[in-house]
């Protein structure tokens, strides 16, 4: 008989204000390097690490699905109001418990591995999903020397793509010029 191989699912949540090409860029690495199944944009209303975004919920829900229109395995879901929350673990139980997915890969880029710690629950976050960390210029080495990356020694996986120079951030310091 062969095997039956679980379907591995990633994650890559966030405020996604707004969404733009480095999320698509990395999702296809990931999609393609993980041998994912699906990938989950999960869009959050606020990031508690983060200042009042710059576009609504729903236009950057928007956003999010026309970038991602042409990538089949690619969600976009917003799931605050289910969960009652934007916080990562609560998001973590809702898909293994209520929509029983086991084998998750939750993405984020070496900057927030820099301050994870911080997040709520981050010891039981990284004990149920298989943390990936992809490369942010001006990122890496510090992340790899943060207090997540040596708790968990090597069993982060690293992803050395090539520098995503686009940033949520950068794109809305132009924005704000532009008005």
């Amino acid at each position: 008989m062969a095997k039956i191989l679980e379907k591995s699912f990633g994650v890559l949540g966030g405020s996604f204000d707004p969404p733009h090409n480095g999320h698509l860029k990395i999702s296809k690495i990931a999609i393609k390097k993980l041998n994912l199944s699906k990938l989950i944009w999960v869009v959050t209303k606020k990031n508690p690490f983060k200042q009042k975004p710059l576009y609504s919920i729903s236009q950057r829900i928007s956003k999010a699905k026309k970038i991602a229109i042409n990538v089949k395995n690619i969600k976009v879901a917003y799931l605050d109001k289910t969960l009652k929350s934007s916080r990562s673990i609560n998001l973590i139980n809702y898909l293994i418990s209520k929509k029983k997915i086991k084998n998750i890969y939750f993405i984020i880029g070496s900057d927030n591995l820099i301050k994870f710690h911080k997040w709520k629950n981050w010891k039981k976050i990284v004990k149920l999903v298989k943390l990936v960390v992809f490369s942010r210029k001006g990122y890496d080495r510090n992340s790899k020397k943060s207090i997540v990356a040596k708790y968990l020694k090597n069993k982060i996986i690293f992803i050395n793509n090539k520098p995503i120079l686009i940033s949520s951030t950068k794109v809305r310091i132009k924005l704000n010029k532009n008005r």
